[in-house]
């Protein structure tokens, strides 16, 4: 339903709800984004103020993202319509599904 953008972005804000994360544990969260679509997500997401990005001096560098209140706040708006979009997944397989087998359906 959402495009792979905008489902990116929200899956990315999903991870981030529980504290900050590192990027490999994110990647496993947003199944089948690529690492630079990942990369580029996480800068426009800090770039919005979304997110902050914190860099640990060590010894393998240590990169963080966690939530800014601006970024708690999209995750609360976009969480009834995830769960909208959860709830009628088999609804919207099913039309996909259907306007697909049509005779007079463009084609991609």
């Amino acid at each position: 339903m959402l495009g792979n953008l905008l489902e990116d972005h929200e899956t990315v804000v999903r991870s981030l709800r529980d504290g900050p994360r590192r990027f490999t544990e994110i990647k496993r969260d947003v199944q089948g984004i690529s690492q630079r679509m990942l990369t580029v997500t996480l800068r426009g997401l800090e770039r919005d103020g979304v997110l902050s990005r914190t860099v640990y001096a060590v010894m393998p560098p240590h990169v963080s993202y966690e939530l800014t209140e601006l970024g708690a706040t999209l995750r609360e708006a976009v969480l009834p319509l995830l769960e909208w979009s959860v709830a009628h997944l088999s609804e919207i397989d099913a039309a996909r599904d259907a306007y697909d087998a049509r005779p007079d359906a463009p084609t991609s």
